[in-house]
């Protein structure tokens, strides 16, 4: 029937047949992801990276087919068939994009992750709202301390103050030397840098005590 048309026969009469690139193409994926299962960012990233196999170049001759055969269809250089080929290569494609989604396990480790650090955030945003009310009442209550001892200071003062006056108008005689003994300290200091006045203050107690008297 070729020679009628012109054709020559092939000398083998044997039709050149393909490995199935669909299949050789999942195959090669599911080898490359069988150990990574139970690690999900190493799984994740060895599935970015995986690239398909190269097809093998086909050096063989071509085949001469009837003329009223079903010849296969030449595709980037590879022969499919028109019946299953497009169906093939469609389910290859749908597995190759489930296996490139995010694992359940890196899925499921992103949203505690991020539960985590809503919690951490709602706690520290606690936290700083209990400090700074901390802080402002402690604060309120140095001011209100403050204000006491210093009207207590000024009082004391006051009173103070009122008394020397009132000492300081009393002029009766012999009582000098009082008045110069109450301004004096007469205990006895420890420190080592202070001056020895142990001298003047024993003169100062007996003149309080035995005042001079001035003769006429």
């Amino acid at each position: 029937m070729a020679d009628d048309f012109g054709f020559e026969s092939s000398d083998n009469g044997v039709h050149l047949v393909e490995e199935d690139p669909a299949a050789a193409f999942l195959a090669q994926q599911e080898s490359e992801i069988a150990g990574i299962e139970n690690d999900a960012e190493e799984g994740f990233g060895m599935l970015e990276e995986a690239e398909p196999p190269q097809q093998e170049e086909h050096s063989a001759p071509e085949a001469h087919y009837d003329a009223f055969g079903d010849a296969p269809t030449a595709v980037n250089g590879d022969m499919f068939q028109d019946s299953n080929g497009t169906s093939e290569g469609y389910a290859a494609i749908a597995q190759v994009d489930q296996l490139r989604q995010e694992p359940e396990s890196l899925r499921k480790w992103r949203e505690e992750q991020k539960d985590r650090l809503e919690q951490l955030d709602a706690a520290s945003k606690a936290a700083e709202a209990e400090w700074k009310e901390k802080a402002r009442k402690e604060l309120e209550d140095w001011h209100h301390h403050q204000s006491e001892q210093l009207e207590k200071n000024k009082t004391n003062n006051r009173a103070s103050e009122e008394a020397f006056l009132k000492e300081c108008g009393e002029d009766s005689p012999g009582s000098e030397w009082e008045k110069v003994a109450r301004l004096c300290d007469f205990n006895p200091k420890t420190n080592k840098q202070s001056k020895d006045v142990s001298r003047m203050r024993s003169v100062l107690i007996s003149l309080k005590q035995t005042p001079l008297v001035r003769k006429a």
